[in-house]
């Protein structure tokens, strides 16, 4: 369990594993999207997949061991910031993954990991090379949620990252240390 000056091994193990692939899938699925590079999608869903299951131990890990105590005395309003980005990364997080699996399920590209189909390729009958949505209005809806909970995430992990080097650098408090930790 964490204490106020020490954070437990699950704590930390989680946080990274989750921050490093979150940011690499957001990393590859701007490059994928920009560059068009179809070969990548496989993968990216995989690990996207993956990181979904990881995202929920976390939550249940925070659920069942609380948030660590502050590392130090803050103001309100950077406690209260602090609490609102905590949130919205945990939600995008779950939320990044969700509407992934909707995006490409409901599209009829399907969605598995690592060869392990969960939701099948939905193939145009006359033209086998083609895919058929299975629901056009889901579909839809599942890019622009996933592009949206990509760049709320991206934004939110810029905030995360100033507030632990302003705690850091600024502070000099035991926040960043902690996370390390040290």
């Amino acid at each position: 369990m964490d204490k106020a000056d020490k954070l437990s091994k699950i704590t930390i193990s989680l946080h990274w594993i989750t921050a490093v692939v979150i940011m690499g899938l957001c990393a590859a699925g701007l490059y994928m999207t920009r560059a068009e590079a179809w070969a990548l999608y496989p993968l990216h869903k995989s690990i996207g997949v993956l990181v979904f299951f990881i995202a929920i131990l976390r939550v249940i890990w925070r659920i069942r061991n609380g948030w660590p105590a502050a590392a130090a005395d803050y103001s309100h309003i950077e406690r209260q910031m602090a609490k609102v980005i905590k949130w919205v990364l945990i939600i995008a997080t779950l939320a990044l993954p969700i509407t992934g699996m909707l995006f490409s399920g409901a599209s009829g590209h399907g969605f598995g990991i690592f060869g392990l189909v969960i939701v099948p390729s939905h193939h145009m009958p006359d033209n086998p090379a083609q895919v058929l949505a299975y629901s056009e209005f889901w579909a839809e809806t599942g890019a622009s949620l996933h592009q949206a909970a990509a760049y709320v995430l991206i934004a939110g992990i810029f905030l995360h990252l100033a507030g632990a080097f302003k705690h850091h650098f600024i502070d000099k408090d035991a926040t960043l240390k902690r996370m390390l930790g040290k």
